[in-house]
């Protein structure tokens, strides 16, 4: 018996005889997507050249700086460090004149006093080697702990605020515990290495500490754009570092009980209230 279409092949259509009247639609085959990987994002991805003019020399200079909302903050330490992902923001915060030796914090890189500006040029600026650096994509630790310390001794001549100089001592100390961080503990000397990087971090946060203090007694708020409450959430962590818990729990409750301070300032505060009452009990304990 013939098919449906048989005798189409005297049109030529013979192939076509066998072909199905009611056939079933073939299912579309899923594409399979292939899955892009991520895109990845390197340090220098994040920066610029920004432009910067120096007010002690006048002259134009371009320094690498991070781009605004690019960097996704992942968390904090205890005494507030940013985390960010993909670039330490740390490392991008002083702004160095190349030219004369002017280095400062980037919120404070544009106010200077016309004595201020004096004594850069007398204390810094004429013994200042120029440097004209070929441009960099990014700054290792090293250069940037550089930077800070010349931030640090510009504060030192211009007689800056103690605060602006605990505040430079701060984010020197948490630029070092990144350092710490980046190492290879695999690499050779690595012990050797940490210990140095650890030790010269306490050093920067005693000092910072110091600063802080004798910026509370005599300084009004807000304090390096930071309110009453950050400022003393953040001495009473640092003089827990230094097992002055006297003065740690008498700010820390201070905190706690202000009126001013958020609900997030608060939950840290305490959080960090719990660890210092830890830490006492197990002083006690163990009679030292």
């Amino acid at each position: 018996m013939g098919g449906l279409l048989s005798g189409l092949s005297r049109f030529g259509l013979g192939a076509l005889e066998g072909m199905d009247l009611y056939s079933k639609p073939k299912k579309e085959e899923k594409k399979v997507e292939e899955k892009k990987a991520p895109p990845v994002v390197h340090e220098q991805d994040l920066l610029f050249d920004k432009t910067y003019t120096c007010p002690v020399c006048d002259k134009e200079f371009k320094a690498r700086t991070v781009k605004v909302g690019k960097a996704r903050l992942i968390g904090s330490d205890m005494d507030l460090r940013p985390k960010y992902e993909h670039v330490d923001m740390l490392k991008y915060d002083v702004v160095m004149c190349p030219c004369c030796g002017y280095a400062a914090l980037s919120r404070y890189f544009k106010f200077l006093t016309s004595p201020q500006r004096k004594l850069i040029q007398e204390k810094i600026s004429m013994n200042f080697r120029s440097r004209e650096d070929e441009p960099k994509e990014t700054y290792t630790y090293e250069e940037a702990l550089e930077r800070y310390k010349l931030a640090l001794v510009n504060a030192i001549v211009k007689m800056a605020k103690s605060s602006e100089k605990a505040y430079i001592c701060m984010k020197t100390a948490w630029l070092l515990r990144g350092q710490g961080e980046s190492l290879n503990k695999d690499e050779k000397g690595y012990e050797e290495k940490k210990k140095k990087i650890d030790e010269e971090e306490r050093e920067f946060l005693k000092n910072s500490l110091d600063g802080f203090l004798a910026a509370r007694q005599s300084e009004t708020f807000p304090m390096c754009g930071m309110d009453e409450s950050t400022v003393d959430y953040l001495i009473a962590v640092t003089a827990a570092k230094f097992e002055q818990y006297d003065v740690a729990m008498k700010l820390i409750s201070g905190v706690l009980v202000s009126t001013s301070a958020n609900t997030r300032m608060k939950d840290r505060a305490r959080a960090f209230k719990e660890q210092v009452m830890k830490q006492i009990k197990m002083k006690n304990a163990s009679g030292s």
